[in-house]
């Protein structure tokens, strides 16, 4: 079963609009996710806690609940709308934030931090869909990466901004200033949004849609060609970057020696901007390609991917030395390295969701993106962080202040194996996208 809907998506200024305020809240909902990585340090300070607390604070608690509730929003965005799950899910995850900024001890903290991956559990998913009703296949790789800029500017200010409010009011304020947004976002986005209409169902989509139950549902998705090796290869992916997210500002405190607001502005600013216009060019490169053969959906983040492989050795194991100074900041020469890194490690994401939206008719589109959401969360977020501070305690009775350098370079790795996984995703994809696509699409080379 394929997503070939029997009329195009007609693009108007009605569906650029809604995509810009998509854009928006996702870069608020990594805002939020991102923010206490730079705040790592002072809150290990004031409640006096160890690094593997820290991974479990960012990563398995977030994760768990974010996988938990990811799904039945996902089912639930795609029965009664996109539009209302991602207002109120918007609305729960900033204000949840802003409790962060108020907690007296870590259980507390720990408990907020679970209320915010309730409320983002109802945000992914659900937009991704509701960007594959608004734009027709031939436009989508392009709309998602607009939509996905979301990881690289949230990184620019939830690292760039959080670090400066931590460090001039401090981190409690900075939790409160960043959650503040979301919730006139939600509201604004539940008022103003003209929700768009999904593809129209074929017949028999449309029976199979009303008699679907959950085993009937996960039975049907995983049964798609690829889709499981493609939930696998951005499961792994992910326990990379959310490993790098929380903890490259602490690398580059510990390692080269810089404050927590110049950390933040480095990995938040220049990697936050590597990364935007890595994903931006990445849309448009794979629009082009799938245009000519639709296996380019995978083949693209696979030589991204194994770019990225000797990109983050470079940046991790680079011995400290000065590039260059920017005013009274000593900039790295391992940065350079990590901007180049940055701009690579994020083509795998675009075109993973992209292939997903191609793969699934309305009725599954926030399903199967919520499952795939959930690998990246429950592993990603759960395993990424815990993994690298665990290690990084390990390593820290022989490597001592360096122990966090080795145990980051240690996941580089899982880049390679993302590719491999998308390299045998590849044929599968291809020949549903070029046999099953065709009798209901006469274009199966854009889709």
């Amino acid at each position: 079963m394929n997503a070939s809907p029997g009329i195009e998506q007609r693009v108007t200024w009605h569906s650029h609009y809604a995509l810009a305020m998509l854009a928006i809240i996702y870069v608020f909902n990594y805002i939020d996710r991102l923010v206490i990585s730079i705040l790592i340090e002072p809150i290990k300070l004031e409640f006096g806690i160890s690094d593997t607390q820290i991974g479990l604070l960012s990563g398995v608690a977030f994760a768990i609940f974010y996988t938990v509730f990811g799904l039945p929003f996902g089912r639930l965005a795609d029965r009664i709308g996109r539009k209302p799950v991602i207002a109120l899910a918007c609305i729960a995850w900033s204000a949840m934030t802003m409790l962060c900024g108020v907690a007296t001890s870590f259980a507390m903290l720990l408990l907020f931090r679970i209320g915010v991956a309730v409320g983002e559990a109802g945000g992914t998913a659900p937009s991704v869909a509701m960007v594959s009703d608004l734009y027709p296949a031939k436009q989508r790789s392009r709309a998602l990466s607009v939509f996905l800029m979301g990881p690289s500017l949230g990184a620019i200010l939830g690292l760039g901004l959080g670090g400066w409010i931590a460090q001039t009011y401090g981190w409690r304020t900075a939790f409160i200033a960043i959650g503040a947004p979301g919730v006139l976002l939600g509201l604004s986005f539940l008022l103003t949004v003209r929700a768009p209409r999904p593809a129209a169902l074929t017949t028999r989509e449309a029976a199979d849609a009303a008699q679907e139950n959950w085993k009937r549902t996960l039975g049907s998705l995983f049964a798609m060609p690829g889709f499981l090796l493609i939930v696998v290869a951005g499961t792994l992916a992910a326990i990379m970057g959310y490993a790098i997210g929380t903890w490259n500002p602490s690398f580059l405190i510990r390692s080269h020696g810089l404050s927590m607001q110049h950390a933040g502005l480095l990995v938040g600013l220049g990697g936050g901007i590597a990364a935007t216009v890595g994903t931006l060019l990445c849309g448009s490169v794979t629009d082009r390609l799938v245009a000519r053969d639709p296996g380019w959906q995978l083949g693209v983040p696979v030589i991204a991917c194994l770019l990225s492989v000797p990109l983050g050795f470079a940046f991790y194991l680079w011995p400290s030395g000065t590039a260059f100074h920017l005013g009274s900041m000593a900039v790295p020469q391992a940065y350079l390295f990590y901007l180049a890194f940055s701009f690579a490690a994020t083509w795998w994401t675009v075109p993973c969701f992209g292939a997903i939206s191609h793969l699934f008719p309305p009725n599954r589109q926030a399903q199967a993106n919520a499952i795939f959401v959930m690998g990246m969360t429950l592993f990603g977020v759960g395993l990424g962080p815990i993994i690298v501070g665990g290690l990084s305690d390990f390593f820290a009775v022989s490597l001592g202040q360096e122990a966090l350098r080795y145990a980051l370079a240690s996941t580089v790795v899982l880049y390679a194996l993302t590719a491999l996984c998308l390299i045998f995703a590849l044929p599968r994809y291809r020949r549903q996208l070029l046999g099953a696509a065709a009798p209901a699409n006469a274009t199966p080379a854009s889709a």
